[in-house]
């Protein structure tokens, strides 16, 4: 009988002892401190225990519970390890792919090609793909667009999306988000106006680049939108520049606008092309856009920076007038030696 109670004893001893084991290796700590992991959709198993090595405690407990709960199928995205997360709450996690929504966000994008690459370092997918998603002929066709417009549908809000989106599926969030901007109220002011929606964002562009003063957004549209009526040249600096970039390099820094420059042959010249230009020359601000929708309804049709108070302008109703104003702030750029 002794011998039993012995033996049960030896028995009981080695659950125990295995029931330890495995206690400590799936239920022990392994992240010190809250990090992230990235897991791409090209990623194996042995990738991910390389990319585990780096932050976890013991990779050899990890790869016991890999084992165990047979993980064998990567699913990419990226996913947030609390601080104390054990093995068996992370490959749970990884298993179940329940990985953490990411905040992609953008603004003063002015060629889609830099949203491209602003959105690839957010996101999995390269720029590339981006770049052709968001100017996929058959979509810029049933959409309306052109490969210079389609910066339209970016409106620079923050959108909640998975780190392994695929390009055609932000594409989709984007143009969503763009259709909910547009609503009733704002087609009917661009309806009142006899402006398109792209026709809009060209002129916001143009008032965004203008003035960063909110308050005095709305009087700068309005003369846009008076020149608009009467046929006048929009004359806008901006794109000028827009047009210089063109042809030199976006890269080019362009402080001063030159006469020489009001001659380039570009059609997003607005000194020698009459009505708006083709497309916007950047990706204006929602304050913008409401400005335009929301135009001051006043007698200007001239403005110039205003050398005294910096950041905002003079406006005028007459050329004489202007000419003033304009012939004042050339003398303060000549006097604080501002040139190309």
């Amino acid at each position: 009988m002794k011998k039993i109670y012995y033996s049960l004893g030896i028995f009981s001893l080695c659950i125990i002892t295995i029931g330890l084991y495995f206690y400590t290796i799936i239920y022990s700590s392994q992240i010190d401190h809250q990090t992230k992991i990235y897991l791409k959709s090209t990623d194996t198993v042995e990738s991910v225990i390389a990319t585990l090595d780096t932050i976890c405690n013991d990779i050899d407990d990890v790869k016991k519970v890999i084992s165990l709960k047979k993980y064998n199928h990567v699913k990419p995205g990226m996913y947030i390890l609390k601080e104390g997360t054990n093995a068996n709450q992370l490959i749970n996690l990884l298993r179940s792919g329940k990985q953490t929504p990411i905040k992609v966000t953008f603004n003063n994008q002015n060629y889609i090609e830099d949203l491209a690459g602003r959105l690839s370092h957010q996101v999995e997918a390269d720029s590339i793909s981006i770049l052709n998603s968001l100017t996929d002929t058959s979509f810029l066709k049933k959409e309306g667009f052109t490969h210079k417009t389609v910066l339209n549908i970016c409106m620079p809000y923050t959108y909640d999306c998975y780190w392994n989106i695929s390009p055609n599926a932000l594409r989709t969030k984007l143009l969503n988000a763009y259709h909910r901007f547009w609503n009733q109220d704002r087609v009917n002011k661009a309806n009142n106006l006899n402006l398109s929606k792209n026709e809009v964002i060209a002129i916001a562009a143009i008032v965004h680049k203008e003035t960063q003063h909110k308050p005095e957004r709305k009087r700068v549209a309005g003369v846009y939108l008076n020149r608009v009526r009467v046929g006048m040249p929009l004359q806008a600096d901006p794109t000028i520049i827009y047009a210089l970039k063109e042809k030199y390099g976006r890269d080019t820094v362009i402080k001063r606008v030159l006469k020489k420059d009001l001659k380039h042959n570009s059609p997003y010249n607005t000194y020698l092309n009459r009505g708006i230009p083709p497309s916007a020359i950047a990706m204006p601000d929602v304050d913008a856009i409401d400005a335009v929708l929301n135009a001051e309804r006043h007698s200007y049709y001239y403005f110039c920076a205003s050398p005294k108070n910096f950041g905002t302008h003079n406006f005028a109703k007459t050329l004489s007038q202007h000419n003033r104003n304009a012939y004042a702030y050339q003398r303060w750029l000549n006097n604080n030696r501002v040139h190309r």
